[in-house]
């Protein structure tokens, strides 16, 4: 057996794109979305548009408990590679639009009093988000949702992307890049009524169109994540 071997998976990952060099703006700013949406040590990947000192900046995402990983080609790539920091290739340019509507659920968790404790803990409230879309995702595009569910009405073209923390129901074709389980949610689901995508992504499990089972594709599908963190593909019957 060979003592090497390669393994699809992606590596959760968000990536902070900054226009400004002013770190106690970057602190005020990042600060609350890091807490409000991603686990402590989530990896980062830098994006600037402006120059600034790199060094600096690493220490200040660390103080933030995030966990920074490379920075793109650009403004802070020539320090990047002084100090031996991973360098990326810039991603192809998508226009995040807007869904359609969304919807927002406050939940209320209630944390149960101990003997000592007079009455309940509430705890503080969070919102669950469904981005609806009713056209089209066209090429080009994306719609992200950090805090809950996508559903397209209209199915998506190649080179578009959905991205999202919780599932994503694609009612029509999905040609794209489908993400579901951004931040590690592994009990995130992808449905579709038919499976073409170019890519499809699971809490960081993914799987190109080359290797999606042939058995689905074009058809209606059910993707999730079994006990040993592997896409299943269970075809639909309506």
């Amino acid at each position: 057996m060979a003592d090497i071997r390669i393994k699809g998976r992606m590596v959760n990952a968000i990536r902070i794109s900054l226009d400004t060099n002013d770190h106690d703006a970057i602190r005020q700013q990042l600060a609350p979305k890091l807490q409000a949406a991603f686990p402590p040590g989530m990896l980062v990947v830098i994006e600037s548009s402006v120059e600034q000192e790199l060094i600096a900046l690493i220490q200040l995402l660390i103080s933030l408990d995030v966990q920074p990983m490379a920075v793109t080609e650009g403004p802070l790539a020539e320090q990047a590679r002084a100090i031996q920091f991973p360098v990326l290739p810039p991603d192809r340019q998508l226009q995040e639009i807007k869904a359609s509507k969304e919807q927002v659920i406050e939940i209320k968790p209630e944390i149960k009093a101990d003997a000592s404790q007079e009455a309940a803990v509430v705890a503080p409230v969070i919102a669950h988000v469904t981005s609806y879309h009713d056209e089209i995702l066209r090429t080009g595009q994306c719609i992200v949702q950090d805090h809950g569910d996508i559903i397209i009405n209209a199915g998506m073209n190649s080179g578009s992307e959905v991205i999202a923390s919780g599932n994503i129901h694609i009612y029509g074709s999905a040609r794209g890049r489908v993400i579901a389980g951004a931040g590690g949610n592994t009990a995130a689901r992808i449905f579709c009524h038919a499976l073409e995508a170019e890519l499809i992504s699971i809490a960081g499990t993914y799987c190109v169109a080359d290797d999606i089972p042939p058995n689905v594709v074009k058809k209606p599908v059910h993707i999730y994540l079994n006990d040993q963190q592997e896409l299943v593909f269970e075809a639909l019957q309506f």
